[in-house]
């Protein structure tokens, strides 16, 4: 084997975003030595975008909320295929996590009397989300940074993984390089923690950052773990379409929590005649009421703009394709109209919502306090993720653990806003917490040179055939995979359609294969291109074969040719699996019965 640097920890950490960071405070607080490897700079990781706030049952504004109604919500909106244990456990911790970020430094904004103040959120019963204005991802980070510097944990930034790597059926570390240099490395580990986040850049239209590539996922998968729920993809349904400059970008949920209002081309606001049976008593069918419930009033039943995020989205596309879309192609998010209400509205909208002013300000010349946004949806966040255990968070390999967007089951067909942010400090902590108790019962197992020499051959294939000038360049295969999956399996979805996907998929991977790179290793974006292609690949397949699979609509999962729930596969996961033909298969896995005082709590709460 070739002398590559070789870097050992107890636990190794894999992404520095919340639940990455929540892991290696947690496995550091333990007593072993832990080590965080990220693609990107320190601080940069995707959770800076999260804006609205951290789902979490204090009961600071409306006391009458508690852990089962935070419970009863989450399972409603994941249309009960959730990890019941999972969702149990972070509805009732995540009070305790927001706590702690607090005692750690976390300045959150306040009530009048100097609480953590919580706003309303969709498919959230009452106000609960925690927040700083609409950066509260960004305050977050800062603060897990700032508490975890002092605990000595060695950080390796701009470090790409290509393979985890495996003694037996154990995982024992990973193989990687360096990005700056393009230098091979490996880290060796007793446990290792994946919390790499999503995997939007599979789709041409997404509110995710360069770095979401699926890289867990697929690392997860090729390791011989398990994937679920991979066709639960949400497509939050207020992405910037218009100006160019900001298409896809985010507009944060806050901003109908604070007021904000759907329109079409009519300047008829839509959402009254589009309210779910199940929904029915818990939203306003008048602009009166729906406005009395986003000042506070306890009496009121919330705008149906708060209602989940799929139902939302398919509201949009339906008078999008309807003809009563904006001119690009969206609808209109009006926060403005709030003037006619309250005084000094604009003063009131830079104070809740300063990011949202001041970047649409600054990237598209749009003033929010004065006139709507064009919105549609945008690929945002998926509900699949690496198959873990539910209270312990490790993936049925041994010694290999995920947290975080990249694990599965807790929000099942459909993530509530905010419950991210709460996922990332309740599965973070559980992830670490059980990764340093695995690493003190287990040494560091041996490194298989074949397997190293092999990952390292794989990754230099596109420059050696840089001598052929034929050769096509990854940007292009890139491309045409956001398209595909764009047009294909987005929101909605028909058989004949993800059939075309997969034979789509099919030829992309042998164009992947013969991707050819020019120059050398060093600074060389376009190699990083082609190295992140095969996880894209990967979770995009899954994503389509899970799809087909689900042969109904429940949640995120909209099938055209299939648009109601069926009952029987209400009661079972769609779980993703690597043949030892390398093919991918797919099984049903039955969700375990749900005990009987939890299927009380949803009776009552519900």
């Amino acid at each position: 084997m070739a002398d590559y640097e070789t870097i050992e920890h107890d636990v190794l950490v894999v992404g520095a975003g919340g639940a990455g960071l929540r892991a290696a405070i947690e496995a550091s607080a333990a007593g072993v030595s832990v080590g965080i490897v990220c693609k990107s700079l320190l601080g940069k990781a995707h959770t800076v975008m999260a804006e609205g706030g951290i789902a979490a049952a204090l009961g600071n504004v409306d006391d009458r909320d508690n852990w089962k109604v935070h419970f009863a919500d989450t399972m409603r909106g994941g249309q009960y295929v959730n990890n019941w244990r999972m969702a149990e456990l972070h509805a009732k911790e995540a009070p305790d996590r927001v706590r702690e970020l607090e005692a750690w430094g976390a300045v959150f904004d306040r009530t009048p009397d100097g609480r953590i103040l919580q706003r309303n959120f969709g498919g959230h019963k009452y106000p609960r989300l925690v927040h700083v204005g609409d950066r509260t991802g960004l305050e977050m980070l800062r603060t897990l940074q700032d508490h975890g510097i002092h605990r000595g944990i060695e950080v390796y930034m701009e470090q790409t993984l290509l393979t985890l790597l495996k003694d037996g059926e154990r995982v024992v570390g990973a193989f990687g390089f360096d990005r700056e240099r393009g230098r091979f490395k490996i880290f060796r580990a007793k446990a290792v923690i994946l919390s790499t986040g999503g995997i939007g850049r599979a789709y041409k239209i997404t509110s995710n950052s360069w770095d979401c590539t699926g890289d867990g996922h697929a690392l997860a998968y090729h390791a011989g773990a398990e994937l679920i729920d991979m066709e639960f993809l949400q497509f939050h349904p207020t992405g910037m379409v218009w100006p160019p400059s900001v298409c896809g970008l985010l507009v944060t949920e806050g901003v109908r929590g604070e007021g904000g209002i759907l329109v079409n081309k009519e300047g008829k606001r839509f959402m009254f005649g589009q309210i779910p049976e199940n929904y029915r008593a818990q939203t306003a069918d008048n602009e009166e009421e729906g406005w009395r419930y986003t000042q506070g009033d306890k009496n009121a039943r919330r705008p149906p703009e708060l209602l989940t995020r799929d139902h939302v989205a398919r509201c949009i596309v339906r008078e999008i394709k309807e003809g009563r879309g904006s001119p690009h192609g969206g609808v209109f998010l009006d926060i403005s109209w709030i003037k006619q209400r309250i005084p000094h509205a604009a003063e009131h909208i830079k104070r809740k919502l300063p990011s949202m002013y001041h970047q649409f300000r600054q990237l598209a010349n749009i003033d929010i306090t004065r006139e709507p946004m064009e919105v549609g949806p945008t690929t945002h966040y998926i509900m699949g993720g690496v198959h873990v255990d539910s209270d312990t968070q490790m993936s049925r390999v041994p010694g290999l653990f995920a947290a975080g967007e990249c694990a599965g089951g807790i929000n099942g067909a459909n993530r509530l806003g905010g419950n991210s942010l709460s996922d990332l400090l309740v599965f973070g902590k559980r992830a670490g917490e059980f990764a340093a108790r695995y690493a003190r019962e287990n040494k560091l197992g041996a490194v298989n040179s074949a397997q190293v020499e092999e990952a390292a051959r794989r990754a230099l294939e596109p420059f050696d055939r840089a001598a052929d000038m034929r050769g096509e360049g990854p940007y292009a295969v890139q491309h045409d995979l956001e398209e595909m999956m764009q047009d294909l399996v987005g929101i909605v979805r028909r058989e004949d359609e993800m059939l075309r996907a997969l034979e789509g998929l099919d030829k992309l991977w042998k164009r992947a294969r013969q991707i050819v790179v020019r120059g050398n290793r060093e600074y060389n974006p376009g190699w990083h291109t082609a190295l992140a292609l095969p996880n894209l690949l990967t979770v995009s397949e899954a994503i389509a074969r899970c799809a087909l699979e689900r042969k109904e609509s429940r949640g995120a999962q909209f099938r055209d040719d299939f648009p109601n729930k069926d009952d029987a596969l209400g009661k079972v996961n769609i779980v993703t699996s690597k043949a030892p033909d390398g093919s991918m298969q797919i099984r049903r896995e039955r969700i375990p019965e749900m005990p009987a005082e939890l299927k009380q709590v949803i009776a009552e709460m519900t």
